[in-house]
């Protein structure tokens, strides 16, 4: 059986099929990324009803597809976000990429993307790091571990076991956002949920978190369309 299905009248616009036992019904998701189109449904649903179900959420799909940011390779003469600004990929010495503080140097050797992503995630580690203990000495409590990973649904967590996650690509907002995300998810090692007490909790932390967070709503999804695996 086929894995992927047309959107009517776009042939080239693919419905990426996944069928999981757990799934109880269909749901679209569009890749905030890519523009990629995943139909999760339940394993033993007949394609005649996947069919039928992207039929009728073909405008759905194409208006989703369309607001999806075109993906960033990341090359030397090309430029990135980093803390917020577009800074310039140029070609530098050495062996790894470095931050000068006005552009990202890094070896012509092919491997730029590769280059960056390591040094991204490397400033991600020192600079969220930091802000994770201020907002938790702010807070009187200690995450248990601290990871970070590339995720996609979400830009931090928090575990009922303290365990703090982040997504490393934060480090490509602005300050003032990569602290709404810490503060929010230090909150939750005081509150596990999303009550009133939570957002009161984040709102102590950081009074002005709103504009933080729309902003990430906003332009989140650029972030994630930044491509380090070209060359």
């Amino acid at each position: 059986m086929s894995d992927t299905l047309c959107v009517p009248g776009m042939p080239e616009l693919l419905v990426h099929l996944r069928r999981s036992g757990r799934s109880r019904r269909m749901s679209l998701r569009v890749g905030r990324s890519d523009g990629r189109v995943t139909l999760s449904m339940p394993k033993t649903m007949p394609l005649a009803e996947a069919r039928a179900f992207i039929d009728a959420q073909a405008d759905w799909i194409a208006r989703n597809v369309a607001a999806a940011p075109p993906p960033r390779h990341v090359i030397v003469g090309s430029a990135l976000p980093l803390f917020g600004r577009e800074v310039p990929v140029v070609k530098g010495p050495g062996r790894s990429a470095r931050f000068t503080g006005d552009v990202i140097a890094v070896p012509e050797d092919g491997r730029a993307g590769p280059r960056v992503k390591a040094l991204m995630q490397t400033l991600a580690r020192t600079h969220l790091a930091s802000s994770v203990d201020r907002y938790a000495d702010a807070l009187g409590r200690a995450p248990t571990k601290l990871t970070f990973r590339d995720t996609r649904s979400r830009w931090g967590s928090c575990s009922s076991r303290g365990e703090l996650m982040f997504s490393w690509r934060l480090i490509m907002a602005p300050t003032d956002v990569q602290d709404y995300v810490v503060a929010h998810e230090v909150a939750h090692l005081a509150h596990m949920d999303h009550s009133a007490r939570f957002w009161r909790q984040v709102e102590e932390l950081m009074p002005d978190y709103g504009p933080r967070r729309a902003w990430l709503k906003r332009e989140g999804a650029a972030l994630h369309a930044v491509d380090f695996g070209g060359t």
